[in-house]
């Protein structure tokens, strides 16, 4: 069977943004106040959580369509990185309740955008000729 990068980097970047776009619009219709308060209690402007919408809307946009891929991904591991350290931390090392990492799908999250960061968006993408695709 002959290899297909292309096809394979465009399957992950639909698959990847598309479940983080589902967390995203979660966010845009339910509202920020979890995130807000949580930054609040650690001190951090509240208005930081806005950067969620970056991170699980606008990035995994990016990212699905293949535009500047490697920046968006690098963006959205950046959000998946701060929500595992800020919601997540204390599972870091525990295992799931049916085994399996308590936070493995923050971490296909984390892991995949950081594969996509390192490849680009392939050739089938909306621009694949910026070193930022």
């Amino acid at each position: 069977m002959k290899k297909n990068n292309d096809t394979a980097l465009l399957i992950l970047r639909i698959t990847i943004g598309l479940l983080m776009l589902l967390h995203g619009f979660g966010k845009l219709t339910g509202g920020l106040d979890f995130i807000k308060g949580m930054l609040s209690e650690m001190g951090i402007p509240a208005f930081v959580a806005y950067g969620v919408i970056v991170g699980e809307v606008i990035a995994p946009i990016a990212i699905i369509v293949g535009f500047r891929t490697r920046i968006a991904s690098a963006i959205f591991a950046i959000n998946a990185l701060v929500a595992i350290l800020m919601v997540h931390s204390s599972d870091i090392f525990k295992m799931g309740e049916h085994g399996g990492w308590a936070i493995e799908l923050l971490g296909l999250y984390l892991f995949g955008a950081i594969a996509l960061a390192f490849s680009g968006s392939g050739k089938y993408a909306l621009s694949n000729s910026n070193k930022w695709d």
